[in-house]
């Protein structure tokens, strides 16, 4: 029977523009340490806040599938010496595969006798080995600048405050550099009262949405565009909708909520572009428009939190 992987690594804020490639790296060392692990998965999302990083893996076998794999080993002819005794290079062979000499057998390929092993593994408890590779993952994640603290021995781009391992309704347990594993998540920094138990992985999204946080940022994305387009026809006019900033803006906030702000209408007399410029770059305003396309003295912005 298969269950769902949670894994969220809770930080102090990470800089907005390193979050798509991160989370677009943590999918793929994550497929690649599962699949090395002969692990079986049905997929694999990855999430984001400032706060936390979240991987989601769906249908996660509970076994390791077994391994069987045949080992090529020295030639026969470097295997052994004339008297028919194990040469040096068959014996590393064999310490390297923790294989006695009766265990191997000789097979021909491309016209040469080569030593062959049939290593044979049986699979353990996925959640045993998740303890192995959720550490791994953590510290396998490299950032355009990152940074160490306390006595930690790996670098990330902020500080690593909580970690949460859900497997199924299980906890995985284990510590890293003394940041330990727990079911408590963390919500919105100011909105939430006190820390979230995550008791499965099913329960993981609703109850952040009750701290004041959407883990899911397409849905941030959403939320956001559609609340702009929202206030702008309010004001008879329409957003100017830039992608770069929007994208920015769904990792600089955990709860968004657009507000509608104005400045005086003697600034459009300069030049459209020294007007949305700054709104964009500096205040990361969205501009709004009249229906012309002409620039009106409003703006958008977006808060981390709710209208109150």
């Amino acid at each position: 029977m298969s269950k769902d992987l949670l894994y969220e690594i809770g930080t102090e804020e990470i800089p907005a523009n390193y979050m798509p490639a991160t989370l677009k790296q943590v999918r793929n060392i994550s497929e690649e340490m599962l699949k090395n692990n002969r692990i079986a998965f049905e997929g694999i999302k990855t999430y984001g806040t400032p706060r936390r990083i979240v991987l989601l893996v769906k249908g996660i076998a509970e076994q390791q599938e077994n391994l069987e794999e045949l080992v090529k080993g020295p030639s026969k002819k470097a295997a052994y010496d004339e008297n028919g005794n194990p040469s040096k290079a068959l014996l590393g062979f064999l310490k390297g595969q923790k294989a006695e000499s009766g265990d191997v057998f000789i097979k021909e390929l491309s016209g040469v006798e080569y030593v062959y092993y049939k290593k044979q593994e049986e699979g353990q408890p996925v959640k045993e080995v998740l303890k192995t590779i959720l550490p791994d993952i953590l510290t396998s994640i490299t950032f355009p600048k990152s940074m160490k603290w306390g006595n930690k021995s790996f670098r990330f781009a902020r500080p690593v405050r909580w970690l949460v391992p859900v497997l199924g309704d299980e906890l995985i347990s284990f510590d890293k550099d003394g940041i330990q594993c727990s079911r408590y998540t963390k919500g919105h920094r100011v909105l939430s009262k006190g820390s979230i138990e995550i008791n499965n992985t099913s329960e993981y999204f609703d109850k952040l949405r009750a701290g004041f946080v959407i883990a899911d940022q397409e849905e941030r994305r959403a939320i956001i565009r559609k609340q702009c387009e929202e206030l702008a026809r309010e004001k008879g006019g329409e957003v100017l909708m830039d992608e770069e900033l929007l994208e920015e803006i769904v990792y600089l906030v955990e709860y968004p909520t657009a507000l509608m702000g104005g400045f005086e209408a003697e600034y459009l007399k300069l030049p459209k572009e020294a007007v949305i410029t700054p709104m964009k770059e500096h205040q990361r305003y969205f501009p709004v428009v009249d229906t012309s396309k002409k620039l009106m003295n409003y703006f958008i912005t977006v808060r981390n939190g709710t209208g109150r």
